[in-house]
């Protein structure tokens, strides 16, 4: 007996549907990409083909081919296909479904596959709906995301389903998609008479963005687009791709993972004095929508933590960044911020002045609380300055160099060092400076479980 959904499918395929759609494979040895969880002797390949798989996550950019992949399970299987998206679907839809499998298994013995679409947009309520019928096999559950599952989907679903991470598809694979959909005489563009120049083509798989629905769906406009020649043949040209794809697509979600493993990069490329990198994540970020004056907290935050006293002018360059982006706008200012990021890329390293707050900081959360030495307190009173205060003060300006050696902390800190120099740029000047006036700064080397952790 032929599913239904594998009936309605086919039906659709041929309606008019777009091509994306109806190229979509049926079977496993149609589907482009993957390879490493449905390939030859993969588990997830032979728990499909033996009919016993589990309940899952597939985790993956757009167009990679989730939602395919939960279709041929369904087909391979047997199982009925339930599909809902999480961007409409309610609690009562859940319910209705779940009840519906209810009674498929009892009267038909046949399982169901729920299929969720973008479950990362499920709150805790919708997910926490299905959890029991997950655990008790009533459902198996395909959710499909772009978001890390880790921080969408809860817990106990996670405990309950595996995750597989599915690959961006490559250029050869979206170049095999392509060119199946130019050949294919019944569901794609094979009676067409199309002729797609090499160099549109490459340009097409290029401004994909390793989506290959994007893809396609720009073909199929680019070819509706392109009248038959008088030899019957519709030539599409790279300037007919790049009137149809206008720009490139950019996957990102300014608040989803992408958003912080952008923003990750670019602070690391920074650290590592990449300035290549560090404007190929900059503009990235940018042409994606990211909001620049985020990206400008950022590189102040850089300019203190990661250059921090080795060049105390990265600061100084950082904020007028932001001022620049602030004053003219947007798209003027991506060059201020280009400006800032190779500087700071370009700029010698330290993170002397992030290690000593956080060594403070520590300091004081362990209940270091002593008062202020009373020579460093103002006798603002009589009867404070007979109690002692400000006695014994030394006036800085009143010695040779501007300098005098007193001590300044608590006396339970009493010759602590929280500040050590590097030996890097200014900051090197520093350390001679401050080893002039208070003797040898010297440390022992510090181990990496003392440095804390970095700010991205």
């Amino acid at each position: 007996m032929v599913d239904m959904f594998e009936q309605h499918f086919e039906a659709e395929k041929l309606s008019g549907a777009p091509l994306a759609t109806r190229m979509r494979p049926t079977s496993l040895n149609n589907f482009v990409g993957q390879e490493h969880i449905i390939g030859k002797g993969r588990v997830l390949r032979k728990a499909i083909e033996s009919d016993r798989i589990p309940s899952m996550i597939l985790w993956g950019p757009p167009g990679c081919g989730k939602t395919t992949l939960a279709y041929i399970i369904s087909t391979i299987t047997g199982a009925h296909f339930s599909p809902v998206s999480a961007v409409s679907a309610t609690v009562a839809d859940l319910r209705r479904a779940i009840q519906e499998a209810k009674e498929r298994l009892q009267s038909r013995h046949q399982h169901t596959i729920l299929f969720i679409d973008e479950i990362h947009r499920f709150n805790k309520t919708q997910q926490d709906a299905v959890l029991p019928f997950v655990e008790d096999g009533t459902i198996i559950l395909i959710g499909a995301t772009t978001e890390n599952p880790s921080f969408e989907v809860t817990s106990p679903l996670l405990s309950r389903a595996r995750v597989f991470e599915m690959k961006p598809l490559s250029g050869e694979e979206i170049r095999i998609i392509l060119l199946r959909a130019l050949r294919d005489r019944l569901l794609g563009m094979g009676d067409m008479n199309v002729v797609l120049d090499d160099e549109a083509l490459d340009h097409l798989i290029g401004m994909s963005g390793n989506d290959a629905r994007v893809a396609l769906n720009t073909l199929e406009i680019a070819t509706m687009g392109t009248n038959p020649d008088a030899d019957g043949k519709r030539r599409v040209t790279l300037a007919t791709i790049e009137d149809a794809m206008q720009h490139r697509v950019i996957h990102y979600d300014r608040a989803g993972e992408q958003h912080y493993d952008l923003t990750s990069a670019l602070h690391k490329s920074l650290r590592g004095s990449d300035p290549d990198a560090a404007l190929y994540w900059l503009v990235m970020m940018l042409e994606a929508g990211e909001d620049p004056l985020y990206i400008a907290r950022r590189m102040v935050r850089f300019a203190s933590e990661d250059v921090g006293m080795a060049d105390p002018q990265a600061l100084v360059v950082a904020m007028a960044a932001q001022q620049a982006v602030n004053f003219i706008g947007m798209p003027e200012g991506n060059l201020a911020l280009a400006e800032a990021a190779v500087y700071l890329a370009t700029a010698p390293k330290s993170n002397s002045l992030y290690e000593a707050y956080g060594k403070i900081t520590e300091q004081i959360k362990q209940g270091s609380s002593d008062s202020v030495p009373k020579h460093l307190r103002n006798p603002v009173t009589p009867l404070m300055k007979d109690a002692g205060y400000g006695e014994g003060y030394k006036y800085a300006h009143d010695y040779p160099e501007h300098f005098v050696k007193q001590q300044n902390l608590p006396d339970a800190l009493r010759g602590r060092r929280f500040y050590t120099p590097g030996e890097q740029g200014y900051e090197k000047h520093v350390g001679e400076r401050l080893k002039k006036w208070w003797g040898d700064l010297a440390k022992p080397p510090r181990k990496p479980e003392d440095r804390g952790a970095p700010g991205a």
